[in-house]
């Protein structure tokens, strides 16, 4: 009976302290899957690249300002407490996801619309920024000894089941709809649900004790009077949060992105996949994978955290080209066999080729190298970059066909939009004549295929993440524990992962190549497999109430 009561315990402790944590993947993957519809409300002043690029960065705002967070409730949390600090943490993320659901759009407000927008996901980021320590660290300090990589396990899901709790509200809200309903006003229901969320949340943490580590600390007169200065002023503690960074959440952060956000965007923006289709596909690989989150956090209490991280970071780096071009294979065979057999290469003057993104809205990308770009990258077609002669008007290749180029400067501004309307309508057909499809069709996507594949990325993320939270409690001292672990935590999520979708957008856009986005994660989860294997302690059963 007794043993019965501690786990049911211990099951609350898990359960209250991970909810923060459903909260943040939940809005995180809201606001990433309903990209394009934030896109056409809230930036509908610019041009369309520009609009996407900035939905990304309002997106990534959220996460630059997560280590600042993390320094504030992270001294807050040495301060006051794990329990405290994190039920602060709680609220403003939950209000703040709410009001994105009531936000007026551009049309309504102007340019106050995006600056609303961006000051919710700003306080949603410093929230977070002291929500993940605090619940890492309260489950840590309840864990008993040998099972704090299983218990701190338990708080990787509940990312997963917020994504996937996502997942669901988008595809029933959509369903009951329709897209036109949706796209209108209905993209705003799954943002209001979160309120009820939040409540239920914050009553169960409100069920919760003092984590036993710091009340024993607070009982003997032992918590830091000065948290930050004890972090990062002393070199012996700081070169561990540089260690922890680089050595470990660096890695982890791409790899978790990569896996569970920028699949779902490379499937709907570059492959063409439906949406739902694209949502429902990713939430069934989380659906299979998500128990590995627990698999690999009982074993890092066996073999100890790093070599499982590093393992999936490594995995990572060798093999993530070969799989999202087996996805573009699976999700849009025509796409691929076009791509093989009919490659498409823009010829024109690097002088004649703007990087699209115009943050005024006010610039006119007219050369006809600039109308060749944005029109295939509004297709998704994926193309080769040829320089030409200065001053020679760009062309579009499409295997053995050419498609000269429109220039824009030479036609009055009053008929220029149809002009490239027509020219677009010409390079369509021209595409299509070549096999390459307007969206992939649902009947030749191979769903096993591509369910297995994401299952695949799925299993790096649970390798990564799984054992994450214990390696960081048991780097640092209880007393400063709080701030130390959670700023390279989230400078490693928040800035190496948050900006992974506008940077590897930008990459792609930049290059033409939809592939080239992939060298960001590959080139920092490299660098965390050989600056983790050469510098980084393993710090397995190592006491943590010191």
């Amino acid at each position: 009976m007794a043993g019965e009561t501690e786990g049911r315990r211990h099951g609350l402790i898990i359960g209250a302290a991970s909810a923060g944590t459903v909260f943040e993947w939940y809005d995180f993957y809201l606001y990433g899957s309903l990209a394009g519809f934030i896109t056409t409300h809230f930036f509908s002043g610019v041009n369309e690249t520009t609009g996407y690029i900035f939905a990304l960065l309002a997106f990534a705002a959220g996460f630059a300002v997560r280590p600042f967070g993390a320094l504030v409730f992270g001294r807050l949390g040495d301060l006051w407490g794990r329990k405290n600090t994190f039920l602060v943490t709680m609220l403003l993320m939950g209000l703040s996801t709410f009001a994105v659901g009531l936000l007026p759009d551009y049309k309504t407000i102007g340019v106050a619309a995006p600056i609303a927008l961006i000051v919710m996901r700003l306080v949603q980021g410093l929230a977070l920024g002291g929500e993940y320590g605090g619940a890492a660290t309260y489950v840590a300090e309840h864990a008993p000894d040998g099972k704090r990589g299983l218990y701190t396990s338990w708080i990787q899901t509940t990312a997963t089941l917020g994504l996937f709790l996502s997942l669901i509200v988008i595809i029933a809200v959509r369903t009951q709809l329709g897209e036109d309903a949706f796209k209108a006003w209905g993209w705003r229901i799954p943002f209001l649900v979160s309120l009820a969320l939040l409540l239920v949340s914050l009553w169960i943490r409100l069920k919760l004790n003092e984590s036993p580590i710091f009340q024993k600390m607070v009982d003997e007169g032992t918590t830091s009077k000065r948290p930050l200065t004890e972090a990062l002023g002393t070199w012996s503690n700081l070169k561990l949060v540089i260690l922890a960074l680089v050595g470990l959440t660096a890695g982890q952060a791409v790899v978790w992105y990569t896996g569970q956000f920028y699949a779902l965007f490379f499937l709907e923006k570059m492959l063409r996949v439906d949406g739902v289709l694209t949502n429902e596909l990713v939430a069934m690989a989380l659906l299979i994978g998500t128990p590995f989150f627990v698999v690999f956090g009982w074993l890092s209490d066996k073999i100890g955290r790093k070599p499982i991280i590093l393992a999936g970071c490594l995995l990572a780096v060798f093999t993530y080209f070969p799989i999202f071009k087996a996805l573009t294979v699976a999700a849009n065979p025509a796409l691929a066999s076009a791509t093989a057999t009919s490659p498409v290469t823009v010829v024109a003057d690097p002088a004649d080729c703007a990087f699209q993104f115009d943050p005024v809205g006010k610039k006119a990308f007219v050369s006809s190298c600039d109308i060749a770009k944005s029109a295939l990258a509004g297709a998704g077609v994926s193309y080769l970059n040829k320089a030409a002669p200065a001053g020679t008007p760009a062309q579009v290749l499409v295997g053995d066909a050419v498609v000269p180029g429109l220039d824009g400067k030479a036609i009055p501004k009053a008929e220029l939009a149809d002009a490239k309307k027509a020219w677009t309508k010409d390079l369509t057909g021209v595409l299509a004549d070549h096999g390459y499809p307007a969206k992939a069709d649902p009947a030749k996507i191979d769903k096993v295929k591509v369910v297995g594949l994401l299952f695949l990325l799925v299993l790096y993320v649970t390798m990564v993440y799984g054992p994450v939270a214990a390696a960081l409690v048991e780097m640092f001292p209880a007393r400063i524990r709080y701030t130390s672990m959670s700023l390279p935590y989230h400078i490693g999520n928040g800035w190496f992962g948050g900006f992974l979708p506008t940077t590897a957008f930008a990459m792609v856009a930049a290059t033409g190549n939809i592939y080239f986005g992939l060298w960001y994660p590959i080139v920092v989860a490299a660098v965390t497999v050989v600056i983790g294997a050469l510098f980084v302690k393993e710090m397995r059963g190592a006491p943590i109430d010191g």
